[in-house]
């Protein structure tokens, strides 16, 4: 039967020697047999353990959970509840690994709107990522909000065509009031807007927001710290 030394049994796994000392020093590969001068051989079924602790190591399993899997007289069920385990663990890395990439990809677009940057633009940009998601629930409520009236206005509209019913398109209209007013202070209450000049986050008058011109994403607002009028960029406010 064939002997292999440190060297040679950390040759054939494609380790160092000093992985090869420490998985000795740590009781999960220990040689079958050492010479007169304390020099380590290892047998096939050496070689074989070798592989299979590689194997588990290669899929990130700690040195702790494969010492107890190799101790095992029936590995089989500790093999299959550590993997699921670690394919647990290695998702939850993957998810949180996606959620950095996908916040340094909006950090890095928003930077390329940006002419001059600054440590105040990347803070700028830094706080519209990180209330990205609540405004986008914020207008996802007033959409959610709007549907059953725009329904309702549909629905009357037609009726008023077809029968003659104008009345209920008055009704809706009146209704529809009140639940725009609701819409809009729900907006105002939630949205505040970045300055692109002095870089603070501010909230602007009522009036001032419904008025003011305005894209997908900023309003033309005056700033309430510098008193300068510019686009400003829409984000959620503080409090929330």
């Amino acid at each position: 039967m064939p002997k292999y030394t440190t060297g040679e049994i950390a040759k054939l796994c494609c380790v160092t020697v000093r992985t090869v000392q420490y998985y000795d020093t740590r009781g999960i590969l220990e040689p079958s047999e050492l010479t007169e001068g304390g020099r380590r051989l290892y047998s096939d079924d050496d070689l074989h353990k070798m592989k299979i602790i590689c194997f588990l190591r290669d899929l990130g399993l700690p040195i702790d959970s494969i010492s107890k899997i190799l101790q095992e007289e029936d590995p089989s069920s500790v093999i299959s509840l550590l993997l699921g385990q670690q394919e647990a663990d290695l998702k939850s890395e993957i998810s949180e690994r996606q959620e950095k990439l996908s916040r340094l990809e909006d950090l890095k677009r928003g930077l390329s709107l940006t002419p001059n940057i600054s440590v105040d633009s990347i803070g700028d940009v830094a706080h519209i990522i990180s209330g990205k998601d609540k405004l986008r629930k914020v207008r996802r409520n007033i959409i959610l909000a709007g549907i059953p009236n725009t329904i309702f206005q549909w629905t009357a509209i037609i009726l008023w065509i077809v029968k003659g019913w104008w009345w209920l398109f008055a009704i809706q209209m009146i209704l529809s009031i009140p639940l725009a007013y609701f819409i809009i202070r729900y907006y105002y209450k939630n949205a505040s807007y970045i300055c692109p000049h002095c870089h603070k986050v501010f909230k602007p008058s009522y009036k001032e927001m419904v008025f003011a011109k305005h894209t997908p994403t900023t309003r033309r607002l005056t700033c309430t710290e510098c008193n300068t009028v510019s686009f400003c960029i829409e984000t959620i406010s503080p409090d929330d």
